[in-house]
């Protein structure tokens, strides 16, 4: 007699080392996301199941000073990674491999998979003789209960992506020793052969975004195209700290956001940090002994971090209630990351913060930028191209966007502490210093100008900033001075996956007074990513490197606390918006700008109320 049975699968991503409840930039605990809370909404949902997987989509390992520290010390000591003990104590299932898994190298990589009790998988980044990294696929035999009650053996296939850029990013530490594939490519051919080795159900963790909807070669967001594949049951996906399903997710006929699919296929994207869980609920009907087809399937969000306006959704709220199986597992961990994040390291004499850091020239970028240009002036010292002028690209690491209203660095002026320099600079970059003409410069700076929705003369009350739009990729070039015209159509999309044919925004481009010209020659100091061409800046992609080493621009930023002890921070007028006649712009940031009317009143802002997104308005003359 043919049978069926129900399987549920829960689904992480994007974790970004973010654990316990606490920030350890501000050094308070917070009621929002993290595996710890995440593992209370996980214990119940597997209790209300007769079977289940619990899965990880990547970019796991990186993005706290929890995460920061385990990279520095323990995996020396011989102690799991946080992050992998906490996946340990839950019982996971499997892992996929994200982008920045890779951002401390290849070799702390190894040591953290080494301490985790589940497989790892990852089918289109290799080594470069041929060889898995990780393996392409795994296939889980799991004994689950059937409708009748009965034992019933089902084997299921997981298989990893991560984009193939991956090797651009993190081209530094990672070229010569691994290469990428396309994803859709290798998605063909490995789940051809995980069916061949007998996979009953395909469980695709692709650590990547819903993009494009028509596939293209090397595709970074390739969700819509691999949910089309024939023999795949699920997908999971990540990368771009997005949520579906969702309310607002647009809905093309082959998209159903009630459902939870694209294609007919189960779907979820989790967001980021913890704030949701991903659960898919599938179906199998025996169709012939022992072979088993999906016949029914529902994606579908709960919300682990507490709702607020900024992240207003259907998505269930569960009473949570945190896992004392990770606390005890990671206490000693998050007992260690206190401790190095309270070292003193400077002291400030003014606030460095990010609320105004699209709108005018800010310390905390400021800051950044003066400590790079200081390492970089003691690097080039006696270098034959010295005589260049060396300009320094420092953005604002968090401004709101995507993050949302508490997406922000916001240091009192005071002591400087590890935990400062880590709000300031989240990721480990490292520093590279670059050679670039005129021509180039203006190209960075126009990629960093999509910043900003076009305002256009005849509309009122028209939003400035782009949401979609990374404050990290709000290149400031310090050195120069330019002005920004948001009259005029942006030159390149707000992901820059896009480039228009338009003049440009960048007005007014001086050195010194003078106008730069195409085939002048700068040297600039950024980072590895932007470097690599990372947030698809094409122009330092393009630039000359001229120095490339291991060394963060966070440990700069630390040195330079120390060296100088005492910060001024004085802002220097690199950039402003181009004069639009007077028109009246709504620029939406964090609600904690309130704290500051003097820097209200210096822009001359007028306050509006608080937005649905939790952003405070304000009207802006332009």
């Amino acid at each position: 007699m043919l049978s069926s049975l129900s399987l549920r699968i829960l689904a992480t991503s994007d974790l970004h080392a973010n654990l316990h409840p606490y920030n350890y930039y501000t050094d308070q605990p917070q009621n929002r996301g993290g595996l710890v809370r995440a593992g209370g909404v996980i214990a119940s949902l597997r209790r209300a199941a007769e079977n289940c997987l619990l899965v990880d989509n990547g970019d796991t390992l990186q993005g706290t000073p929890l995460g920061d520290f385990a990279a520095q010390s323990q995996c020396a000591n011989g102690r799991p990674h946080p992050m992998v003990a906490a996946m340990n104590a839950l019982n996971y299932d499997a892992m996929a491999l994200g982008n920045h898994d890779f951002n401390y190298g290849l070799e702390f990589l190894q040591a953290a998979l080494a301490g985790a009790s589940f497989p790892a998988v990852l089918a289109n980044i290799k080594r470069v003789d041929g060889e898995s990294f990780v393996p392409p696929w795994v296939i889980l035999d799991r004994d689950m209960q059937d409708m009748s009650g009965r034992s019933r053996r089902l084997r299921i296939g997981v298989i990893g992506f991560a984009p193939p850029q991956t090797l651009m990013w993190d081209r530094y530490l990672l070229e010569g020793k691994l290469e990428a594939e396309d994803i859709l490519t290798a998605a063909r051919r490995e789940v051809r052969a995980v069916r061949e080795a007998g996979a009953d159900l395909v469980i695709l963790l692709s650590h990547s975004g819903l993009g494009p909807t028509e596939e293209h070669p090397q595709m970074e967001n390739a969700v819509v195209p691999l949910a089309r594949l024939d023999g795949v049951d699920a997908v999971i996906a990540g990368h771009t700290h997005e949520l579906f399903p969702a309310p607002n997710n647009a809905a093309p006929d082959w998209l159903d956001p009630n459902a939870g699919t694209i294609h007919g296929t189960p779907v979820v994207q989790p967001g980021a940090e913890g704030s949701h869980l991903g659960v898919i609920d599938l179906t199998l009907s025996e169709i012939d002994r022992d072979c088993w087809r999906v016949s029914n399937a529902r994606g579908q969000l709960i919300r682990i971090a507490p709702p607020t306006a900024a992240a207003a959704s259907t998505c269930k709220v569960p009473e949570i209630e945190s896992c004392p199986d990770v606390i005890r597992a990671t206490a000693e961990d998050h007992i260690a990351t206190l401790g190095f994040i309270r070292r003193r390291v400077g002291e400030t004499l003014v606030p460095l913060e990010t609320y105004f850091a699209l709108l005018a020239n800010s310390a905390a970028v400021q800051v950044i930028a003066d400590a790079q240009r200081d390492f970089a002036g003691q690097i080039l010292r006696g270098h034959k191209l010295a005589h260049l002028p060396l300009l320094s690209a420092a953005a604002p690491f968090k401004a709101g966007g995507r993050g949302g209203p508490v997406n922000y660095t916001d240091i009192p002026k005071g002591p400087l502490a590890i935990k400062n320099a880590a709000d300031l600079y989240v990721y480990p970059n490292m520093v590279a210093i670059l050679k670039a003409t005129g021509a180039q410069v203006r190209d960075w700076l126009e990629r960093a100008a999509c910043a900003f929705h076009q305002i256009r003369p005849d509309e009122p009350q028209q939003p400035l900033i782009d949401h979609r739009f990374a404050g990290y990729n709000f290149d400031v070039l310090d050195g120069l001075t330019y002005a920004i015209d948001v009259t005029v159509p942006a030159r390149y999309s707000a992901d820059g996956e896009e480039e228009y044919e338009t003049p440009g925004r960048i007005r007014d481009l001086r050195h010194n007074g003078q106008l730069v010209t195409e085939d002048q020659e700068f040297l600039v100091v950024t980072n590895s990513y932007r470097a690599s061409g990372g947030g698809h800046f094409k122009a330092p992609a393009d630039a000359e490197q001229i120095w490339l080493e291991r060394l963060s621009v966070r440990d700069v930023l630390v040195r330079y606390f120390t060296t100088y002890d005492r910060l001024s921070a004085v802002t220097n007028p690199t950039w402003r918006f181009a004069d639009a006649g007077g028109i009246r712009a709504i620029a939406e940031i964090g609600p904690g700008a309130l704290a500051y009317p003097d820097r209200i009143k210096e822009f001359g802002l007028d306050y509006l109320g608080v937005a649905e997104t939790g952003f405070a308005r304000f009207a802006m003359t332009l």
